[in-house]
């Protein structure tokens, strides 16, 4: 798998009828996973029915947030997920796009400032370990909402050599699906 550059469009996967999803850029079929590991990379896609064409990138990116958050580690808290879902319909529905996009930029640029604030506020104490270590947890799991050239600045050489391993995995395993061809792949 191929990270984005500055001349690569954006992947098309098409979703069959059977929910299997096909990546018409790698010809092979994929999984939800895939996608996942895309948008981490920083890979642009967008997924399209198969037979009309609809633009469903949406559903599928929900259909993603949905099985992360079964996994036991939900980033999404019940009163967040209960005041979205009570705005729906409402005169704010326009207006919560657009704030919650700006509200996880903020975040992310302020991410440093608020590590070095809460760094600061646990120094010398008994709870410094653990402060540092749910920093750590915070800045992985802001990590995901970082844009590709905001996330290739910041990341450490490790970071990104683990990067380009998943890339690359994603890369051989999109080869062996398109050998086992369309019956063998899940």
């Amino acid at each position: 798998m191929k990270k984005q550059g500055a001349g690569d469009g954006v992947a098309i996967v098409k979703k069959y009828a059977n929910r299997r999803l096909y990546n018409t850029e790698t010809s092979s079929y994929i999984t939800l996973e895939h996608l996942a590991a895309m948008t981490r990379a920083g890979r642009d896609f967008k997924v399209v029915d198969a037979k009309t064409e609809e633009d469903i990138t949406h559903n599928i990116l929900t259909q993603i947030i949905m099985e992360e958050e079964s996994r036991g580690e939900t980033m999404l808290p019940v009163d967040f997920l209960r005041q979205l879902i009570a705005m729906y319909g409402g005169s704010m529905h326009s207006v919560v796009p657009g704030y919650l996009a700006a509200s996880l930029d903020s975040l992310r640029r302020n991410q440093d400032q608020l590590r070095s604030v809460v760094e600061g506020a646990w120094a010398g104490s008994p709870f410094a370990e653990l402060a540092q270590r749910n920093m750590a947890m915070f800045e992985a799991a802001t990590a995901a909402f970082k844009p590709p050239v905001a996330r290739a600045a910041g990341a450490s050489a490790k970071d990104q050599e683990i990067a380009a391993l998943k890339a690359e995995l994603l890369r051989l395993q999109a080869k062996v699906d398109k050998l086992a061809g369309p019956s063998g792949a899940a």
